[in-house]
């Protein structure tokens, strides 16, 4: 089936938006390399803002399933939880790699309150909560502190990645990744 404008109005934007930025990537440069005008950009979202929402979902929907889907290749849920550092590992190692797109957009609209920053944190929330199901399935006592620093060791990565002063963020975050499971674990 034939994708409709909208569909693909969001999925190319996803790209113009996670290459260049939010507020960088205007309307007419999102028609201009879309191939959709603004009159029917218009007819699908109200705002810029609709569409970048549009966007995050999208880019929440395709990360997590991605993510989840590398973890969940390894059988024991505590090799799921590394697991999430070598999935990092490859697409950091992606040609068109330029850092988390939740990052960026709660950068750029840094409000907690503005909806935008709000997606981007609800974005984080679900990769908590279900890092959290996993780390209790691998018996972590406190499976929600474990989580929280399995989760902050993968953001440390992620800007570590894009600034790029570093060989290798994914596998030294799997490093002490590994250190946290053990002291949560054994």
């Amino acid at each position: 089936m034939r994708p409709s404008k909208r569909d693909e109005l969001v999925r190319k934007a996803l790209e113009i938006f996670y290459r260049d930025g939010f507020h960088a990537s205007g309307m007419d440069l999102l028609a201009a390399e879309t191939g959709i005008s603004k009159t029917t950009m218009f007819k699908h979202f109200r705002s810029k803002e609709e569409l970048i929402l549009a966007v995050l979902r999208l880019r929440d929907e395709r990360f997590r399933g991605w993510l989840f889907r590398r973890m969940a290749e390894v059988t024991t849920p505590r090799g799921q939880l590394l697991a999430m550092f070598d999935a990092l590992g490859e697409w950091f190692d992606e040609p068109g790699y330029r850092s988390c797109m939740f990052i960026k957009a709660s950068s750029e609209f840094p409000d907690p309150a503005h909806p935008i920053h709000a997606q981007s944190a609800e974005h984080k929330r679900l990769l908590f909560v279900e890092t959290e199901k996993i780390a209790a399935a691998a018996g972590a006592p406190d499976p929600a502190a474990l989580a929280r620093a399995l989760l902050l060791l993968k953001e440390g990565a992620i800007v570590t990645a894009h600034l790029g002063h570093e060989a290798h963020p994914a596998s030294d975050a799997k490093a002490a990744a590994q250190i946290l499971i053990a002291a949560a674990l054994d």
